[in-house]
């Protein structure tokens, strides 16, 4: 911690006055609800190189509130802050860089911000980590991770918890509680530092599924890959930041079109029904798509005009969920 706090301290006296003044002038119009105000007030100072300004402007890039929800725009802004040092922005652009598919770039990032307790990193490694995707296979500090991440309230985190109950042996589920215990005793949790967005999100849903890796030589399926990064349902800041409203359904816009999202992958034609019962009315517009590939049943729904359409859909639908190119 009081590592994080000098970087940030030498970030701060190494920028120029009116730079500062403008990420606080920015915040305050954030949290009264004027999001173009506020980002008029951070463009000058990231581009200036204020690493605080820039993660604001990566986030509002993350929620769309005040620019385009565009994933690749605010990871380009995490990226900046991440190379100053800017902890919450390093552990940020792991995560988007997962969920933009860049997943080998990601993991080092990933690793690092489990390491110190961030409960949506801890999700991503503890899923990799149980089907040996990227990293050695290793269910002890699985089931660590997603023990730690289900306790830190990640819903897809429990679900896969009590997956993992089922095939995990007892002795490596023993052995990865107590490293749970020793991970919460030691991590040290990156705090926001004044005048930025904080992590406050809508509570994740669990997640429907998606397509699944090859089977493990364990004989255990494996656990679906997280598509998209659950955040936690709250990460306490030293100011109070209004709670994103709900998203809006999606209209679908087919003119030059021809994309689908995957919202899971299912082993009959009924079980991919019943999830699209549940999610279709935050899809609307769209029709749904059940394609058999071999022994399963992908779940897709279009058409769709672009990627950023597809995206905007995957975030309304609120499931583990990709784009799928015409």
């Amino acid at each position: 911690m009081a590592r994080f706090l000098g970087i940030a301290a030498v970030a701060a006296l190494a920028l120029p006055g009116p730079a500062i003044a403008d990420t606080k002038a920015g915040y305050d119009r954030w949290n009264s609800g004027d999001f173009f105000g506020a980002i008029r007030e951070w463009r000058p100072a990231a581009i200036a190189g204020d690493p605080i300004a820039q993660y604001n402007l990566a986030r509002a890039h993350q929620l769309g509130r005040g620019v385009p929800l565009d994933l690749k725009m605010a990871e380009s802004w995490f990226a900046k802050a991440a190379t100053q040092g800017h902890q919450p922005s390093r552990d940020n652009y792991g995560l988007i860089l997962f969920q933009n598919g860049e997943r080998t770039t990601a993991m080092p990032y990933v690793e690092d911000a489990a390491a110190r307790g961030e409960p949506r990193a801890q999700y991503v490694l503890g899923t990799a980590l149980f089907n040996g995707d990227i990293v050695k296979k290793d269910w002890v500090r699985a089931y660590a991770m997603m023990t730690r991440a289900s306790a830190a309230g990640i819903g897809p985190a429990s679900a896969s918890l009590a997956q993992m109950d089922r095939f995990v042996p007892l002795d490596q589920r023993q052995r990865g509680l107590t490293l749970a215990r020793t991970l919460e005793t030691a991590a040290s949790r990156p705090q926001l530092t004044d005048n930025m967005i904080g992590e406050t999100l809508p509570a994740p849903r669990p997640a429907i599924g998606r397509e699944e890796l090859p089977a493990s030589d364990t004989g255990a399926p494996p656990m679906p890959r997280p598509a998209q990064v659950a955040p936690p349902k709250a990460v306490v800041t030293q100011r109070s930041v209004p709670a994103p409203a709900p998203s809006r359904p999606v209209v679908a816009t087919t003119s030059g079109g021809g994309w689908r999202v995957q919202l899971g992958a299912f082993g009959t034609e009924a079980n991919a029904r019943k999830a699209w019962s549940a999610v279709g009315s935050r899809l609307s517009g769209l029709s749904p798509n059940y394609v058999r590939a071999g022994a399963i049943v992908r779940l897709q729904a279009g058409p769709l005009r672009d990627r950023a359409a597809a995206q905007r859909a995957c975030a309304a639908s609120g499931t583990s969920c990709i784009a799928i190119a015409p």
